[in-house]
């Protein structure tokens, strides 16, 4: 579910009067959808021109984008129509052109037409330098869609036959996290370790490495993953991924309660770099030192520790560091909290007209109905597709809550909405009740932690699991720097700021 830029512009192409007739329609659509902006957006909040005219100009380019890959999903669905025998099996084709409609369903999420033609090519050219490509795209197409077993027995089949290859290795790297998400924490990290054993030049031997740690963990295996930390920091030494395994030091010692090592940890890292690579900032570093010194009960300096992380609505950090100022000041103090209280409140208010609320009527209608906060519903689509209805990402994720095909028709009969097509992804209507039954089910499993909630929503609820398990504190600073997904973190950061900024404008 990952927000989409795709870019395609043919303005400058003459257009056919069967083309001219689609481009009015989308105007149409298009003036429609603005008329609609205007008319939803709370009062208290007025949407700027150049707002609206950048929404505009998105909403033409997606457009044109979204009919094109569209367009191509139809197209080799047509074709394999034609191409399947008397008994619907798909005919023997070309390995380029199983490969090429395998890759096209795969974009589209469309996971089980794409092994069709994975699997095809297996089948009618078993000795084709490929097969290992197909294996790990039928590997990768379970494992996307969350069918773990199946997935961790391609990866393994990879490993095991083509193990002099790049393929086998990264079936070897992904069968462990396969069995990681099957519950096999334990198994899983044998399996990091065996990569790192047998590769040790492999293209994931970093990552492996920082995974087998955090696995560990998992496992129960805390005295190897600190060991392995020690040794990931003695191979990668002064390079991005010693920082982040002594990030996954300080990690283990929060999570566990040991606050002066804890705090020793954040101070080594608050010397070092932060350049590329690195799964840590400043304000994160900053947030867990207080955070520990609070713990441990040094409230003076957990008070001046909290003071020292960067303010402002874009700092995730900085807004809870702003909560526990509040929580732990007394009366001599309270002039600084509130100081810092303030400042944001100030900055909320002048960037007003970037927060709107368009479809006002259909989320209310549905937080209402799932017992949401309209407000995070706001937060979650404004980072999505920016209120973008036609927005498609590469990953296949259509619509204003940018999801896939596989993850709507779970929740189409809840929503009300039977015989669902990609196409009605794109109506805002349809995305915000099939969104929000799908919200409604991960704050079930994850009340009152809209940070959890909202890593699930990109990096699912599966993972979210374990990073809840492993934080084992109950502090929401915490949770999100466990979320083992660097584009899921800053996700997270991004849909809480939103969320917090929507909950000053608006009431719920």
């Amino acid at each position: 579910m990952k927000s989409s830029k795709d870019r395609d512009d043919n303005t400058r192409k003459r257009l056919r009067g069967d083309q001219l007739g689609k481009v009015l329609a989308s105007l149409v659509l298009l003036l429609s959808l603005a008329a609609t902006f205007a008319a939803t957006t709370v009062p208290r909040v007025t949407a700027s021109a150049e707002f609206v005219l950048t929404r505009l100009h998105l909403f033409t380019i997606q457009a044109s984008s979204q009919r094109n890959s569209d367009a191509n999903l139809e197209a080799v669905r047509r074709q394999d129509r034609l191409a399947r025998n008397a008994r619907g099996i798909i005919t023997r084709l070309t390995p380029e052109e199983h490969l090429r409609r395998a890759s096209v369903y795969h974009a589209n999420r469309a996971f089980d037409e794409a092994r069709e033609h994975w699997q095809a090519l297996i089948n009618y050219y078993p000795d084709d330098p490929r097969v290992a490509e197909a294996l790990l795209g039928i590997g990768r197409s379970y494992y996307q869609a969350r069918q773990y077993t199946e997935a961790y027995n391609a990866y393994d089949q990879l490993a095991r036959v083509y193990p002099s290859t790049k393929e086998g290795r990264e079936g070897l790297n992904f069968s462990a996290a396969s069995l990681l998400r099957m519950g096999r924490a334990s198994d899983a990290a044998d399996r990091y370790l065996e990569y790192i054993n047998r590769f040790p030049d492999g293209e994931r031997i970093e990552t492996a490495h920082l995974n087998a740690i955090d696995t560990l963990r998992e496992a129960g295996r805390l005295q190897e993953a600190s060991n392995w930390i020690g040794r990931t920091r003695q191979r990668f030494a002064g390079t991005p991924t010693e920082t982040n395994a002594i990030f996954a030091q300080l990690r283990l010692e929060i999570s566990e309660g040991n606050w002066r090592r804890a705090i020793s940890s954040a101070d080594e890292l608050s010397r070092r770099g932060f350049q590329k690579g690195v799964s840590i900032t400043p304000a994160e570093v900053a947030y867990l030192k207080a955070y520990s010194l609070d713990r441990a009960g040094n409230r003076d300096a957990a008070f001046e520790a909290y003071l020292s992380v960067p303010t402002g609505i874009d700092s995730y950090y900085g807004w809870l560091a702003n909560d526990r100022l509040a929580a732990i000041a007394d009366t001599k103090l309270r002039s600084q909290a509130d100081e810092r209280v303030n400042g944001n409140n100030s900055q909320v208010a002048g960037v007003a007209d970037r927060y709107p609320a368009p479809y006002r009527q259909a989320i209310i209608a549905t937080a209402k109905k799932r017992k949401l906060d309209p407000r995070f519903v706001l937060a979650l689509i404004r980072q999505e597709s920016v209120f973008r209805p036609l927005a498609k990402s590469p990953a296949g994720a259509r619509g204003l809550l940018q999801l896939t095909m596989d993850a709507a028709q779970k929740y189409a009969s809840n929503a009300g909405v039977s015989n669902l097509q990609e196409s009605q992804l794109y109506q805002p209507e349809t995305s915000i009740r099939l969104g929000g039954e799908y919200l409604a089910e991960l704050f079930g499993m994850f009340p009152n932690m809209p940070e959890a909630v909202a890593a699930s929503y990109n990096g699912g609820e599966d993972n979210v699991a374990r990073w809840v398990r492993r934080a084992k504190q109950k502090d929401p600073g915490v949770f999100t720097s466990e979320v083992g997904f660097d584009e899921t973190k800053a996700y997270v950061q991004k849909v809480m700021n939103n969320y917090r900024v929507y909950r000053q404008l608006y009431t719920a």
